[in-house]
């Protein structure tokens, strides 16, 4: 599901997390590295959240990148326990598509979208111009897992 959210609609954050990368493979890899980290130092899953983090990270770079500008992740986990991630890099011009399609078998990549939709229980696109400059925020949002 791709929505938008507003910002009246954002809980407040019990825990929260950013921090800015180079728009790298070594900068995506560090973002899942830190995702796991940070999610464990909180005593939150990250199987999930680290794959859509390196999902999201490596999009940034190779679709994301500006030379000399990096990429922010950000983490938030609310006080209803949902784990937002954030990643937003200096491409606003090139946003990913509202329904991602599949591609064909024979392709080596263009499936991570794809893969985001389906651990996320939701995510969107938000495009800003922050002090830094034009961007586009990735945010995929993870409820917590039902207890039994």
């Amino acid at each position: 599901m791709n929505q938008k959210m507003t910002p009246a609609q954002t809980p407040t954050p019990v825990h929260q997390f950013t921090i800015l990368l180079s728009a790298t493979r070594r900068g995506a890899r560090l973002a899942r590295l830190l995702t796991r980290e940070q999610l464990h130092s909180w005593e939150q899953p990250s199987a999930n959240a680290e794959q859509i983090v390196a999902e999201l990270a490596n999009n940034a770079v190779l679709h994301g990148h500006v030379p000399g500008r990096s990429f922010r992740l950000g983490l938030t986990v609310t006080a209803t326990n949902t784990l937002r991630i954030e990643v937003t890099d200096a491409r606003a011009d090139r946003s990913p598509p509202l329904h991602p399609r599949r591609p064909s078998p024979e392709a080596e990549s263009g499936r991570g979208l794809l893969l985001v939709e389906a651990l996320a229980d939701r995510w969107g696109t938000d495009l800003g111009t922050p002090a830094f400059g034009p961007c586009k925020t990735i945010w995929a949002e993870l409820d917590p897992a039902p207890t039994a």
